[in-house]
């Protein structure tokens, strides 16, 4: 079982999986820090110096307080569109190139010296009325 373990744990894909979600993670930490400390600041600025993460309701103060925190769900949509718009952009751009590279069909190498000259023999021959000579003689 440990061998099966390691033979899946080893492929690939997998393998490629987990770089694209340690960087998905990574990436997620980086635009959540965007928004939080780059983005909202100013626009709360704008907005008469509110700090948007601060915005709550109170639903309840005794004996715990509950509260619906309005800001922190603003903040936490703003970094969905970032990351939605980046991968977008990521998914753009690879499709462009696979399109791209439909496009242009990859010329097929020509054949060998040797083949050229026997097709040209043959195509002589059977210009001249003769019938090449059949294969496996």
């Amino acid at each position: 079982m440990l061998k099966e373990f390691k033979e899946f744990a080893m492929r690939g894909n997998v393998i490629d999986m987990a770089v694209g979600i340690i960087l998905g993670v990574a990436f997620g930490k980086i635009v959540a820090s965007l928004v939080k400390d780059v983005i909202m600041p100013p626009i709360g600025m704008l907005l008469g110096g509110t700090d948007f993460s601060a915005i709550m309701i109170t639903l309840q103060t005794v004996p715990k307080p509950v509260t619906v925190n309005i800001g922190v769900f603003i903040n936490t949509v703003i970094e969905f569109v970032i990351v939605a718009f980046a991968l977008f952009l990521v998914i753009k751009g690879m499709n462009s190139l696979k399109r791209k590279q439909e496009e242009t069909p990859e010329e097929a190498p020509p054949p060998p010296q040797d083949v050229q000259l026997l097709t040209e023999i043959r195509d002589l021959l059977r210009q001249q009325g003769g019938k090449p000579p059949a294969s496996g003689a």
